[in-house]
């Protein structure tokens, strides 16, 4: 990818915007254009040769009509209405679907074209990394990965941790909570990174019950125990588990009732996933490194 002189110089912006700004969103459509152009998404939505079977661009108007069903939310008008950033990006996933780079073949004369065929591994990697650069400029946390998922960046002291986690606890189902609570809190989605709290403070409760016990007081205090052994911070451990507990029940996480304090804002999600997450990540590891063939737990 290529960089430009101000990231050589000054490093590359801060990638945390949420939402598209005009420009963004202008040069979006601008790529969009030149490939619909030049006939890069020709293969599923063919231009067909007036004088044979051959494919000589894009028919724009089946591009359109199916990019519409399939994506509701999408304006009339590209050039002068901007959908929110979740419909963006499923415009952009849409897009990486359905592209692939054109081949000129054989000019045909009387028409001025050539026929073309099509690369789509390597439509989807131009594709890809064009995007890409579009939102690294832009400083919009999100991303298009090579799976055609677009993600979106958890904040960067969140990022690299998240990114690499796998989930190897022993028990299916905790695991199962965690994954689930990763990626919804990766999605370009607002109310699935709202989801995501409840995910992940399901498994902070499952989490209570994993150690031997005669009930979750004793588990949990095990499991503290494991994560410390030094009173002073075990103490400190207690406190949070109290707190984050709390936080689940007083708030609209794993509850919705209208006495539960509402969550507002994305940063708001942030900070308490945040929080909760690196609680789950030092007892899990701690429980790991000191309970003997004890599998990985995150890594």
């Amino acid at each position: 990818m290529h960089e430009y002189f101000t990231d050589r110089e000054f490093g590359p912006q801060a990638r945390t915007g949420q939402e598209f700004s005009s420009s963004a969103w202008e040069g979006l459509v601008a790529l969009i254009t030149r490939l619909i152009s030049n006939g890069s998404f020709g293969a599923d939505f063919p231009q067909q040769c007036l004088d044979g079977p051959a494919i000589v661009g894009t028919d724009f108007m089946t591009f359109w009509t199916a990019l519409r069903a399939e994506v509701p939310g999408m304006p009339q008008d590209l050039h002068n209405e901007m959908p929110p950033s979740p419909v963006i990006m499923d415009f952009i996933e849409f897009c990486h679907i359905h592209v692939a780079y054109p081949i000129q073949g054989s000019y045909h004369s009387f028409f001025e074209h050539h026929h073309l065929s099509f690369d789509q591994a390597r439509g989807r990697a131009s594709f890809r990394e064009e995007v890409n650069r579009l939102l690294a400029r832009n400083g919009l946390a999100f991303e298009l990965r090579d799976n055609g998922h677009a993600i979106r960046l958890a904040p960067p002291i969140l990022r690299e941790s998240l990114m690499s986690a796998v989930f190897d606890t022993g028990d299916a189902d905790l695991d199962a909570m965690l994954e689930a609570a990763r990626s919804k809190f990766l999605s370009p989605d607002s109310g699935t990174r709202r989801e995501s709290l409840e995910k992940l403070w399901d498994a902070w409760e499952r989490i209570k019950t994993i150690e031997p016990g005669k009930d979750k007081k004793e588990s949990i205090a095990r499991m503290l125990t494991l994560a410390s052994p030094d009173k002073s911070l075990r103490s400190e451990l207690d406190a949070e588990a109290q707190a984050l507990t709390r936080i689940g029940n007083s708030f609209q996480i794993r509850h919705s009732e209208t006495s539960q304090v509402k969550i507002a804002y994305d940063e708001h999600i942030d900070y308490l996933f945040h929080r909760l997450f690196a609680f789950i990540n030092l007892v899990l590891v701690m429980r790991g490194n000191r309970e003997e063939g004890s599998p990985r737990v995150v890594s």
